[in-house]
């Protein structure tokens, strides 16, 4: 009579013989990833920076924007595709940043507040690996 598989017999066998990793890299990753990047309190010091009461700087523009948002306002030359607007905001207010270090991403939802009384809303993105900081995409709500 045989009490267990062999196949499972085998296995413990071999768990019990083999020396232990210190260190398996696909275990580690997430755990590195943890205590790397830019934090939540981080993120939103920039992103209240970055955008300011009406909107990012041209020198912000410049140095603080991912490649592919620049050529996405090469393309669209009539919207300002950072603010998701036409024009000039009279205010910005950036909401509660979220940060997800699986995706190495951090958001948070940007509102612009116009003359007329209306808001608008965007989110903007920040890699939580970017070296300096800067905003890497922006969703515009509508």
């Amino acid at each position: 009579m045989m009490l267990k598989p062999y196949r499972l017999g085998a296995l413990l066998l071999t768990l019990l013989v083999l020396p232990v990793m210190p260190s398996v890299p696909a275990l580690a990753a997430p755990a590195a990833l943890a205590g790397r990047g830019h934090t939540a309190a981080q993120i939103s010091d920039f992103l209240i920076g970055f955008y300011g009461d009406h909107g990012p700087s041209v020198q912000d523009r410049e140095n603080q924007v991912s490649q592919i948002l620049k050529e996405r306002q090469q393309v669209n030359e009539e919207v300002d595709v950072l603010l998701c607007a036409h024009d000039e905001p009279q205010d910005i207010s950036v909401g509660p940043v979220t940060v997800a270090k699986t995706a190495s991403v951090g958001w948070a939802t940007v509102t612009t507040h116009w003359a007329s009384g209306t808001t608008d809303t965007f989110t903007a993105y920040v890699r939580l690996d970017s070296s300096p900081i800067r905003l890497d995409d922006v969703i515009c709500a509508g």
